[in-house]
């Protein structure tokens, strides 16, 4: 892309839009860095050093709307007055991982779904890092992809891809899309319409051609019927538990196979490094794509014997006396925290809450049923989640802080019991982000 004379506009200062504005430093462009809060002093540093013009606490609408070239942070709304604004002067506007792409030459492995995406992302990395592979790791993890595509000279890339960052992508394509599972989330981004936001997880596949590659799970319903709907040019590897497919990827409650152009893997999934059947799922699908890239069997069955997952996803966090405690923090929507409560196998204390985002609780009620103990409602209005479950469970009470709430789990249950936190919510009415509200739980429990 040519960037003389140009100018980029990069809003918001997290680690998305300063690797765009080094990214576009670096290419030539004219950058300008716009950030309605605070900006970290780290980052005014980076940024000065750089010499890339920035501003904070306010946006110069003139400066903005004078852009060639816009790129957002995923969390900005197009509702928002800029947003708007923007759209109204038909600037063209993209996600820092599109321009990353103008400039990058790797194969793409691409990932999404509503659940499992991060797991399925670091395990696929895993695999390819061992394989010996020159692979970088960007996107929802690790660092900006535009940063990478301008420091390093990766081969691959494993990219988690949001739907927000998708809305944002028009050019890009993935060598290889792996898309989990489609179940309600972020409704209030998308008009609390459920097409809306299906059409954007779709977009994975985007300028596919034959010679690409799509990893689905076959036992989705939405994806199965989307797929259907479409004239897809992509080679397709669907992943199921119910169902055996000729290319691809399946497991039953003894074995996982896995089956590319005549070639067999298979394992016990009593091997594989993490339980439950979300997480078979998500090894299905990262051992498909490795397969593709023809890394070797033994190295793929290795890979899904020892990898080790992200915090605060399933997170053994300590026993006290007896009692379990497991920090689920990154399970911000209904159908996470429905595959947390589901790989129980005690009574649980599910501590549950924070920023609702359109959520059915409704949808819970049976495994609630059949595994909840007691409730610690861990957010600033528990109105909604109290009278969904107040006729399933004798106990529900409130805490108004991690340590509240340990305190509150920690009475409530008994020994050889579980305590979970899997809020099923977003968590900025009483923390930073879900990281912070699954460090104070540690510090929480590891205080007991």
């Amino acid at each position: 892309m040519d960037a003389r004379g140009r100018m980029l506009v990069i809003l918001g200062a997290g680690e998305s839009g300063v690797g765009a504005a080094i990214l576009g430093k670096q290419r030539g462009w004219t950058v300008f860095l716009s950030d309605g809060g605070t900006i970290k002093p780290s980052v005014r540093e980076q940024l000065e050093t750089l010499k890339i013009e920035f501003e904070s606490g306010a946006h110069q609408m003139e400066r903005i709307l004078s852009a060639d070239l816009i790129i957002k942070s995923p969390g900005i709304a197009e509702k928002t007055p800029i947003m708007q604004a923007i759209r109204q002067k038909g600037i063209q506007v993209i996600s820092e991982i599109e321009f990353g792409a103008y400039y990058s030459k790797a194969k793409h492995i691409c990932i999404t779904g509503s659940n499992g995406k991060t797991t399925t992302t670091l395990w696929c990395y895993h695999i390819l890092k061992k394989a010996g592979l020159n692979v970088g790791l960007a996107g929802n993890v690790g660092q900006s992809f535009a940063k990478q595509v301008a420091e390093e000279n990766f081969d691959y890339y494993v990219l988690e891809l949001s739907s927000f960052q998708l809305d944002d992508m028009y050019d890009f394509k993935a060598d290889i899309a792996i898309l989990t599972n489609i179940t309600p989330d972020h409704l209030d981004r998308y008009d609390y319409n459920m097409s809306n936001y299906v059409a954007s997880k779709m977009r994975i596949l985007q300028n596919q051609v034959a010679a690409d590659s799509f990893i689905f799970n076959a036992d989705d319903p939405i994806i199965v019927s989307q797929i259907e709907a479409r004239a897809l040019q992509s080679q397709l590897f669907p992943f199921s538990l119910k169902e055996v497919p000729e290319n691809g990827g399946y497991a039953d409650s003894k074995q996982l196979q896995i089956n590319i152009n005549k070639q067999q893997l298979t394992m016990s999934i009593h091997e594989l490094a993490l339980k439950g059947k979300h997480n078979t799922q998500n090894a299905l699908a990262a051992g498909i794509a490795a397969r593709l890239v023809e890394i070797r069997t033994e190295i793929v069955r290795e890979s899904l014997q020892d990898f080790v997952n992200v915090e605060h996803r399933m997170e053994f966090v300590a026993k006290v006396n007896g009692i379990e405690f497991i920090n689920d923090s990154k399970a911000t929507n209904i159908n996470a925290a429905w595959f947390a409560l589901e790989s129980m196998d005690k009574p649980t204390v599910w501590i549950v809450g924070g920023v609702d985002k359109g959520n059915d609780y409704s949808e819970l009620t049976q495994l609630v049923q059949e595994k909840v103990s007691a409730i610690v409602c861990l957010g600033s209005d528990n109105a909604k989640i109290i009278a969904a479950y107040k006729d399933v469970v004798n106990t529900i009470v409130e805490a108004s802080s991690a340590n509240e709430a340990v305190a509150y789990a920690y009475q409530l249950a008994s020994k050889d019991q579980t305590v979970l936190l899997s809020p099923a919510c977003a968590s900025f009415d009483l923390f930073e982000s879900y990281e912070d509200r699954g460090q104070q739980f540690k510090q929480a429990v590891r205080s007991l």
